[in-house]
């Protein structure tokens, strides 16, 4: 199963008895700052759940499968990296266990 946005307005809408776009607004403005906070090179970190941070890969020299002796060379990029927080980890490991 996947969790969308609508999801999520919904379920929060449902129990706190607001509209659902007065919650669509307030996830959404979350998400845009999330996002400028991330483009701008910042490190996003919310406390129980995890840190965002952007992090620059290396060049480096791939190669095609089907031409193996053809170098392909792939530019550095910007990546943004997730490192889950310690409760949503705890919780994630459960799956494992069942």
């Amino acid at each position: 199963m996947t969790l969308t946005k609508r999801d999520l307005v919904i379920r929060i809408s449902g129990e706190n008895g607001l509209s659902q776009q007065h919650v669509f607004e307030v996830v959404q403005k979350t998400l845009d700052y999330i996002a400028e906070a991330l483009a701008s090179g910042d490190k996003v970190e919310l406390r129980n759940f995890g840190v965002f941070e952007v992090k620059i890969r290396k060049a480096r020299v791939g190669r095609n499968p089907n031409k193996p002796e053809t170098d392909v060379p792939i530019p550095a990029r910007a990546m943004v990296k997730f490192k889950a927080g310690k409760e949503m980890r705890a919780e994630v490991l459960k799956l494992s266990v069942k």
